[in-house]
């Protein structure tokens, strides 16, 4: 039946938009609360969709006394994810989060508590997973087409300044926790996705340009080692000071071959003189419009209507905000932590 699901949005920014198209585009899906800071915020963004049947709340839990919301998006600064979904878990709404889904371990865990409690469906917006590159390399590995991994990075560098909807808040230690948390996570979660292994020691190095140190409350710029169950070794770079167009960088090397980005060198095309290049849309850019929000949604809906779990739900996600978590351990107490924490 269409329009059987219906959507509340927790948030007016930036990638608010985003989730308001494809949720429009999905057919079984129908925006029918936003719910702002302020009311006329939500007001505002519901004029500006043309949304029908919607209705603009400044109250969160006012929103969720709506029997007529079934799913909701949270896409609020990162502090607030926590509490936010906890309320939501609680009320019985599926959940759709913007990554990170905490600031802290506490927090991590008290979400993935809530939605195992109350049995709902919870995704993390690591809308990467979804970008066609990212599906092209997934069903590489899949093949075996460069072998068991031995070696995988995936770097995430560019510069968060002024010009991002979040810059004041993101810039507090509080909000934005650590670079990775702060953007580098959708580095660290597709690492975790290519090689297919629970992580089990992290060891980080972390600094801070001196343009910067007055600017951010944490460090802008880490190197993180991962150590897989399956003998892997991961590395993630992350800079988010970087004078620099952004870089989503992305190297795989295994017994059988390579894979750099949308290039592929391996033993199984005989007579192969030098990279094959993969012509798809790369992970190159930040803006959210770049983003395949569209098949993030149309793969949670279905994960609902068809009562099935998603693979970025809210446990599996956890894993990768440890990581994420341990670097800041490592790089600050200068040792190996192992995981789990």
């Amino acid at each position: 039946m269409s329009n059987e699901l219906g959507v509340g949005i927790i948030g007016t920014g930036w990638v608010s938009n985003e989730h308001i198209r494809a949720y429009r585009q999905n057919p079984y899906t129908e925006v029918r609360g936003i719910a702002g800071s302020e009311r006329s915020r939500a007001a505002a963004k519901i004029q500006e969709w043309n949304l029908d049947h919607c209705r603009a709340y400044a109250d969160v839990h006012e929103m969720l006394k709506d029997d007529a919301i079934n799913i909701v998006s949270i896409c609020t600064p990162h502090h607030l994810h926590k509490e936010q979904g906890v309320d939501c878990a609680e009320a019985g709404r599926h959940i759709l989060m913007e990554k990170p889904m905490a600031v802290d371990l506490e927090g991590v865990r008290a979400l993935d508590a809530a939605v195992r409690k109350a049995g709902v469906k919870s995704l993390v917006s690591f809308v990467l997973r979804w970008n066609p590159l990212v599906e092209n390399i997934k069903a590489l590995l899949a093949q075996g087409m460069v072998g068991p991994l031995s070696y995988a990075e995936v770097d995430y560098m560019h510069g968060i300044g002024p010009w991002y909807s979040g810059y004041k808040w993101i810039r507090k230690k509080a909000s934005g926790r650590n670079n990775l948390l702060a953007a580098g996570c959708h580095a660290v979660d597709a690492l975790r996705w290519f090689v297919g292994s629970d992580a089990i020691e992290v060891f980080a190095y972390a600094n801070t340009g001196a343009h910067n140190r007055m600017q951010f409350e944490y460090e802008t710029n880490s190197i993180t080692a991962v150590k897989f169950a399956n003998g892997t070794m991961g590395k993630v770079g992350c800079t988010i000071e970087g004078v620099m167009p952004y870089v989503f960088n992305i190297m795989l090397v295994g017994e059988e071959g390579t894979i750099r980005n949308n290039q592929v060198f391996t033993r199984r095309w005989p007579g192969q003189k030098d990279w094959a290049t993969i012509p798809t849309i790369l992970p190159d850019t930040a803006d959210v419009n770049h983003h395949p929000f569209a098949a993030e949604i149309d793969h949670f809906v279905d994960c609902i209507r068809n009562d099935m779990e998603s693979h970025c739900n809210f446990a599996d996600a956890a894993k990768t905000h440890e990581i994420c978590l341990a670097m800041e351990v490592s790089a600050h107490e200068r040792r190996p932590v192992s995981l789990p924490l």
